[in-house]
């Protein structure tokens, strides 16, 4: 099984890294973006079968190391291999 994890900063928080990135595309004339939000995805390959063995797995992962819980959410997607 595969876990896609989608980590993004939480509404509020300040994007120093997705600012840069807007004004970069301005810069380039793409136009008309009212903002940009920067975050990762972090694929994980699991040997668990079970679909809600492996999301309890993974959310542990998130809440421990994979995301900082204070300024960041995460989604988590999981796909049969």
């Amino acid at each position: 099984m595969k876990a896609l994890v989608k980590v993004t900063l939480k509404t509020g928080v300040l994007d120093p890294q997705g600012k840069a990135i807007h004004q970069a595309l301005n810069s380039l004339g793409f136009d008309g973006i009212d903002q940009v939000r920067q975050g990762k995805l972090i694929e994980i390959e699991l040997g668990e079968t079970d679909e809600d063995t492996a999301q309890a797995q993974v959310e542990k992962m998130c809440e421990k190391l994979l995301a900082n819980m204070v300024i960041e959410n995460y989604a988590i997607e999981l796909e049969q291999t």
